[in-house]
């Protein structure tokens, strides 16, 4: 007989319900694609893709009031590798470190007993990524390394702190939300605490004219102010800042102190509740008091794309303004049930997820679609939004292939892409955004619950057998949940009151029983239901009968699932037949009260079978020995034919004899005989004088167990006739429950304060479990799940199923039984983590593409390729049609690869298949889209700035007539980087956009120090004339009248003389020597002298300024001198910024550098990438008379301006060939030999041999001896 598997494997989980208040902004969506989020005292983790449950942490003992996921931008190997690691923070004050997919606390950290207000991880310096940084009540923020648990430093300040905000450009610079306003600090490092305290500013009250909004810097008088509703956050471009009312988002530009924009909401409209602004567009998610998502994006003005010889816009903008492009629907908010939080994908930026009081957690998926421009209401003042010209970064056709919903930089242009005025030569197509829930995790309703456990697993039953828990609630429903997979199987509407109680009929069907409020004379509606599962059809057990009547007690089924005992609280008892519906016997009035019933286990089944087998047998005897033709028969035949049948035959026509006892008021036990419709009284107990009033009894085997109102347990062993009294001190026992399983004696005990497992055997207690001590919940019910597992419902809205010793643990991610596949490398083991994502970046060694990895020669063991290859599988049949295409080329697979997984589930792919021009230009994306795939934010910004350029450099490249040179740097505008990047941005586009904002705060000036600081940000970026003109509306009554008008005539009259230069020069140069840094750099200016005042700037210390000032004031040339010495400031040991340090390479074109860097830092597989990008486009070309030719090409197409010389000496590295082409000697070469060399070594410790010996043979001399010592194993063999 083949044996038969069923999966029945239970694991210990947590099923979640409803939030705590204090859970309202405990929630977090990771690059990893993960959501965590608080439930009372639990952490729960989910995944975004499925809305599946993957983890829940339990070991905090208070309610967890914030989760922060540690941040992905730092280079991932096998010393570094991916991780998910999570902090939360609780109400007593208390941080755990996890590491989620293991399940267990890392570190521990407790400050003060007060709730944390913020927490989050530094993410601007590569030397630490375990540093965490929190905000201790009342007026503290504390750097913790999150490794150890030690506290770096801790500062005080003199207001209470609500929350903290980083600058996103600056990691220096860190905003304060006071109960009393905004501190600005200007001085943050990890390495010490700030030193003074801060630059302290008030807001001023919300109103509807945005001139009236602005920050007045704290006097000795204490301003009113509105407070701010929600943490105040950093919003793209630089330094702007979103400040949240309940009708109003108000956008701040700190360079001014004003208001530059107002988000209104209508008289009529819902007010906001939270508000999350986006990286890669200029747009805003706002959640708003009814649940509604909605997007806002800002409104597109076309005068940014102006050039720089053309006349300002005579009309500029008077405002941002940001438009509704998308809502979602709202929910149904009731005084229980409203939202809670939003959080948005980090890293796609096209989904949110909504967190809900009641434990609901909604995703919802942001679509585009081309839209008619005819349909589109010309009336309605929205411009309209355009697809982008590029996908992920790369300039393709409307015909070419492309995933438009991957990100949202990919579904939408850039705002002032979207202008009246498009690029010419190109084609736009109007889309529009739609949100879609893709998503829905539904958690348990509020308490109260009655769970009840399925029939268990046997011999009998296992080919059918499922392990199913039915959960009765509050509101009348009863829901199944499956224990294998944690999901909910059915949810069933039976009652319109509190479900009371539940016992299972078979493993397809239930009784459950509900009773209404009482009314004044104590009676109630009570509703008993029989529920057939699979069809979902209930009837009213009972009848007609129910109404104004007694309120059900309990209800208990029979072992052999024939009868029902319906005891009543002022009524006698009635017994049922379960399987006619009809009632037996409904005992008379002076029938004694029941305080406690439970049915035997014993029963004469087995002696019926016996008979009537024996009568069925004889007759089939009688007619065979008739029959002289079959007298060959065997009776041994003849007996399991009939065994058979009368086993089909019994449950419709045999009733065996069962018994049940209970007890009275007094503690008598009285022990009663069913069979059939008869009813008899078998034996009277009298009352055991040490127990009280009995409570409950359990019944198995021969023990029977009773438990009382003193927390009295008595065992009886009914086969010894002994009995044994336990004291356990623990008030009411409420309930009892026997494992299942023959022989197992364990039973669970409920107390009013916890719940014990004792072996009745032994009359052992083998675990104990008490509220307040152990545990922060009060348990409401409890039953076992499996011989060895018990289930506990409990106060908090949870149901846990916990090991017998009751323990509270957290089980592995990778042990989880999920019904659909979850696409998430950071559960694999280390090696396997990055081994995938080696074979996904490409696969040189084969002919062709496969996703099979069962024929990669992968040296460890078959578990871990079968997990790699259910990664694999997870992908939809759409993608893995594209990727098995032999058409596609090795880097194009990667970017459809690893764009795509991150949305396996999900993605939608266009049509069109993709013409040469593509599989030319997207082959540089491959790590751009991998980090898509693996949230990967290192690698996903590095990818983004290198594939923008690398494009930049082939264009320039084929700009070869007179006709394409001029309009290539309109080009460049027209799909420039975007601004989120800051000075990594073109020149030029920088340049017009600082242009735009100096004239919106020109707009919005109304105090004379907001004119002072427009008019110097007038001066430093050569706008002279409009800065005079400020200058001379000072009024003759202020006290600078006399300095402006001075500094009018000097600004007009300054000529490029000699010695006029050298005054002004000397002049500005005493005035920065004696700190006045801002006004000296002002008069540099003004004689362009752009390139010493970036000097004087970095001098003294002010980095980003000097390349603010140089990005807009200096030609190209001197613009990379100037980056290039910051680049060397951002490589030193006291900042370690080189990740940064790599971009700023990548913005000037210094490709070679950027290589060198990488292998430098050990970023072995990002350095061959990239080299194999650049071979691709032509940034490294292999020449027929020398080994390599290396172009460099800059923002403005000078010839010297991308020269690498970080690190080492230039002129070892290139020499000059021909304008904007430099041909490289062998120290390049050797770079690029020991590039693919490690990577080699790299892929061979991962286990790619084959990879291994791809990179080996490229790295020439440098490989040799690897590629002998991968390629002798297979010589052996051969020999």
């Amino acid at each position: 007989m083949l044996p038969y598997t069923v999966n029945f494997k239970v694991s210990a989980r947590t099923l979640t319900g409803a939030l705590n208040a204090h859970n309202k902004a405990a929630v977090d969506w990771g690059w990893q694609g993960l959501i965590a989020y608080g439930c009372h005292s639990l952490v729960v983790v989910i995944d975004s893709n499925t809305a599946q449950t993957l983890q829940v942490l339990e070991k905090h003992k208070a309610d967890v009031v914030k989760v922060k996921w540690a941040r992905e931008n730092y280079h991932h190997n096998i010393g570094s590798p991916y991780s998910l690691r999570l902090a939360s923070a609780d109400v007593n004050g208390k941080i755990i470190v996890w590491d989620v997919a293991a399940g267990v606390a890392q570190c521990e950290i407790q400050e003060h007993a007060k709730p944390i207000q913020d927490v989050q991880w530094l993410w601007n310096q590569d030397a630490s990524r375990d540093l965490l940084l929190a905000i201790h009540p009342p007026n503290y923020i504390v750097l913790w390394n999150a490794d150890t648990g030690t506290k770096l430093w801790k500062k005080s300040y003199a207001d209470n702190i609500l929350s903290f905000s980083f600058d996103p450009f600056d990691p220096s610079h860190l905003t304060l939300l006071t109960s009393e306003g905004i501190v600005f600090i200007s001085d943050f490092s990890p390495s010490k605490p700030p030193s003074g305290p801060g630059k302290k500013v008030y807001i001023s009250s919300p109103h509807s004219s945005p001139a009236h909004n602005k920050l007045a810097a704290a006097t000795g008088a204490k301003k009113a102010l509105n407070k701010v509703k929600i943490l105040i956050t950093q919003e793209k471009p630089r330094n702007h800042m979103l400040l949240l009312y309940p009708r109003e988002i108000l956008i701040l530009d700190l360079e001014v102190n004003q208001t530059v924009g107002v988000i209104a909401i209508e008289r009529t409209g819902v007010p906001f509740l939270q508000v999350i602004p986006c990286f890669q567009r200029d747009g805003l998610f706002c959640l708003h008091e009814n649940g509604c998502i909605t997007l806002r994006v800002r409104r597109s003005y076309s005068s940014i794309f102006t050039t720089s010889n053309e006349e300002p816009d005579p009309d500029p903008v008077q405002e941002l303004t940001y438009d509704l492009r998308s809502q979602c629907d709202a929910i149904r908010v009731t005084k229980t049930v409203r939202p809670f939080s939003m959080v948005c994908c980090p890293v796609n930026e096209n989904a949110a997820a909504l967190i809900v009081s009641d434990g609901r957690v909604m995703i919802w998926e942001l679509k585009s679609a081309v839209c008619n421009r005819n349909s589109r209401s010309s009336s309605s003042g929205v411009s309209p939004l355009y697809s982008p010209v590029s996908f992920c970064g790369i300039p393709v056709g409307v015909l070419q292939n492309k995933l438009p919903d991957l990100s949202l930089d990919n579904m939408i242009g850039q705002s002032a892409i979207a202008g009246e005025e498009h690029p010419k030569g190109s084609i736009l197509q109007e889309v529009q955004l739609k949100f879609l829930l893709t998503g829905l995790l539904s958690g348990l309703p509020s308490p109260q619950f009655a769970i009840r456990m399925c029939p268990p697993l046997t011999t009998k039953n296992i080919k059918m057998y499922q392990p199913l828990l039915a959960v009765g609630t509050s509101n009348g429903s009863v829901l199944v949940y499956h224990l294998t997979s944690g999901l909910l199987h059915k949810e069933l509407s039976i009652h319109s009151c509190e479900v009371k109680g539940i016992e299972w009929t078979s493993l397809t069907g239930f009784l459950s029983f509900a009773t209404s409020t009482p009314n004044n004379m104590g009676l109630v509606r009570n509703e008993l239901q029989l529920v057939d599962l699979p069809t979902g059809r209930s009837i009213a057990f009972r009848g007609e009968r129910g109404n104004d009547e007694s309120p059900i007690e309990m209800i208990k089924v029979s072992h052999l699932k024939q009868y029902l005992a319906v005891v009543f609280k002022d009524k006698p008892l009635e017994l049922w037949d379960v399987r006619t519906c009809t009632i037996l016997r409904e005992m008379s009035k002076n029938f004694p009260a029941i305080t406690a019933l439970e049915w035997s286990p014993s029963h004469n089944l087995k002696s019926l079978r016996k008979k009537q087998l024996a009568t069925r047998e004889a007759m089939a005897r009688q007619t065979v020995v008739s029959d002289t033709e079959l007298s060959v028969v065997e009776s041994s035949v003849i007996s399991l034919l009939q065994e058979a049948e009368s086993k089909s035959e019994l449950s419709q026509n045999i009733s065996a004899r069962e018994h049940f006892v209970f007890t009275d008021n007094d503690g008598q036990v009285y022990h009663l005989t069913v069979e059939g419709n008869s009813v008899k009284d078998s034996a009277r107990i009298p009352p055991d004088g040490s127990m009280g009033s009995i409570t409950c009894i359990a019944w198995k085997g021969d023990t029977l167990v009773l438990g009382d109102m003193d927390g009295n347990l008595n065992f009886w062993d009914l086969k010894g006739r002994v009995s044994r009294g336990i004291p356990t001190h623990r008030s009411w026992v409420k309930k009892i429950r026997f494992a299942p399983g023959k022989g197992n004696q364990k039973l669970i005990a409920m107390y009013n304060d916890g719940a014990e497992v004792w072996d009745s055997k032994e009359v052992q207690m083998v675990s104990s479990l008490r509220s307040g001590r152990n545990v922060t919940f009060r348990i409401l019910d409890v039953d076992w799940c499996t011989s060895d597992k018990v289930i506990l419902a409990s106060d908090d809205g949870c149901i846990r199923v916990l090991e017998m010793s009751m323990k509270s643990t957290c089980f592995r991610m990778d042990e989880q039984e999920l019904t659909e596949p979850v696409w998430c490398p950071y559960l694999l083991v280390p090696r396997a983590a990055l081994a995938l994502k080696a074979f996904l970046l490409h696969q040189p060694w084969n002919g062709q593409y496969s996703l099979d990895i069962s024929h990669v020669d992968y040296p460890e063991n078959e578990e871990i390729k079968n997990l790699l290859q259910e990664q694999l599988n997870s992908l939809s049949n759409d993608i893995k049609k594209l990727l098995l295409d032999s058409e596609f080329t090795l880097l194009q697979r990667c970017l459809l690869v690893s764009s795509t997984m991150l949305l396996a589930l999900q993605a939608a792919v266009g049509s069109p298949r993709p013409g040469p021009t593509l599989l030319r230009e997207v082959s540089g994306d491959c790590g751009l889209t991998l980090a898509r795939l693996y949230g990967d934010e290192s690698e996903l910004h590095f990818w983004t700035v290198a594939a923008h350029y690398l494009h930049s450099l082939s264009q320039e490249k084929a700009v070869s007539t007179p006709v394409a040179k001029e309009a290539a740097p309109r080009d460049r505008v027209n799909n420039p980087l975007d601004i989120c990047y800051d000075v990594l941005c073109e020149n030029a586009y920088f340049q017009k956009f600082q242009l735009e904002r100096v004239n919106l705060q020109e707009v919005k000036r109304s105090t004379y120090d907001h004119t002072r600081k427009c008019t110097d940000q007038l001066l430093l970026l050569g706008q002279t004339d409009r800065a005079v003109q400020l200058l001379l509306e000072t009024n003759a009554d202020n006290q600078h009248y006399y300095c402006d008008s001075l500094k009018a005539c000097l600004v007009t009259t300054v000529t490029s003389s000699g010695p006029s230069q050298s005054t002004i020069k000397l002049v500005a140069t005493n005035m920065i020597a004696n700190g006045k840094l801002a006004e000296g750099v002002q008069l540099l200016c003004l004689i362009d002298k752009a390139a010493d005042a970036c000097r004087y700037l970095q001098t003294y210390g002010e980095w980003n300024r000097a390349a603010w000032l140089a990005k807009v004031r200096l030609n190209s040339e001197e613009c990379a001198d100037v980056l290039k010495r910051w680049v060397d400031h951002l490589c030193s040991p006291q900042v370690n910024q080189k990740s940064k340090a790599l971009l700023v390479l990548l913005s000037l074109g210094c490709f070679s550098s950027v290589a060198e860097t990488l292998h430098s830092m050990r970023y072995f597989d990002r350095a061959a990438l990239f080299m194999e990008a650049c071979l691709k486009y032509g940034a490294i070309e292999v020449s027929e008379d020398t080994d390599i030719l290396c172009w460099d090409v800059f923002a403005e197409g000078e010839p010297d301006a991308g020269r690498a010389n970080v690190g080492r000496d230039a002129a070892a590295l290139q020499r000059d060939v021909l304008p904007g082409q430099v041909t490289v000697g062998p120290v390049l070469q050797k770079l690029i030999s020991a590039i693919y060399a490690d990577y080699a070594r790299s892929l061979k410790n991962l286990g790619f041999k084959q990879g291994a010996v791809l990179f080996a043979s490229k790295a020439g001399a440098a490989g040799r001896d690897l590629l002998t010592e991968l390629e002798s194993p297979k010589q052996e063999l051969t020999d």
